[in-house]
């Protein structure tokens, strides 16, 4: 796996009887969906996570914004992400603690929402 490489032995065997554990009862980890076109939307968009007091409502520093998948090194798919300016992405990334974590996440999904909503408008997602 790509992953590997950055993980130390007992890291990789952790990994490893994770993934055979979660196979042994009928589950697969789940594959990291990508989208150049939804991250590139976000390109000159206002910012989705309007953090208080972090935000700098600056367009033309937009990103599409993604939470810790979990493991060292992961995001979640780009369907899970928000249209963020640098300071909000910073906040959500960590590199900045201005509020406390959980409330930082609660902001990250109502940006998610409002973000997707944007993408359902435009064409980019399709429900089937």
């Amino acid at each position: 796996m790509k992953i590997y490489h950055a993980l130390s032995a007992f890291e990789q065997v952790e990994l490893q009887e994770n993934n055979e554990a979660l196979r042994a009862v009928g589950l697969q980890k789940s594959v990291r969906h990508e989208s150049k076109k939804l991250r590139e939307s976000a390109r000159g968009r206002e910012c989705h996570l309007r953090i208080p007091g972090v935000c700098n409502h600056n367009p033309e520093t937009t990103v599409l914004c993604h939470l810790n998948g979990g493991g060292a090194g992961t995001k979640h798919s780009d369907l899970h992400a928000a249209f963020g300016c640098s300071a909000c992405h910073d906040e959500i990334d960590g590199r900045t603690r201005k509020h406390a974590r959980e409330q930082v996440k609660l902001w990250f999904l109502e940006g998610v929402i409002r973000t997707q909503t944007i993408w359902l408008d435009e064409g980019m997602v399709i429900l089937k």
